[in-house]
């Protein structure tokens, strides 16, 4: 009769535990790699800080900042695809 999740039980209250600290962990990781990659990519980029980028260091962060993004997906996709075949990390 109501939304509310149903912690009576100790699996739904761990089942709900559980969901929300794996959304958490992965906003952390997404966090976390968007730090990583910026800080590659300034280091690569940018020579002298100044009061604006010039158009070199813009195009040389977001091409790095697109490959770095590409490089996480096809990873992320081949660990995927392992683990789907059964391969696993084993």
């Amino acid at each position: 009769m109501t939304d509310l999740p149903d912690f009576s039980s100790p699996k739904g209250a761990d089942s709900e535990l559980q969901d929300f600290l794996l959304a958490e962990k992965q906003k952390a990781q997404f966090h976390a790699q968007i730090h990583e990659f910026n800080d590659f990519c300034w280091d690569k980029c940018v020579d002298k800080p100044g009061a604006k980028l010039d158009s070199r260091t813009e195009t040389c962060i977001t091409n790095c900042v697109e490959r770095f993004i590409d490089v996480s997906l096809l990873i992320t996709n081949r660990f995927a695809q392992m683990l789907e075949k059964g391969g696993g990390m084993q």
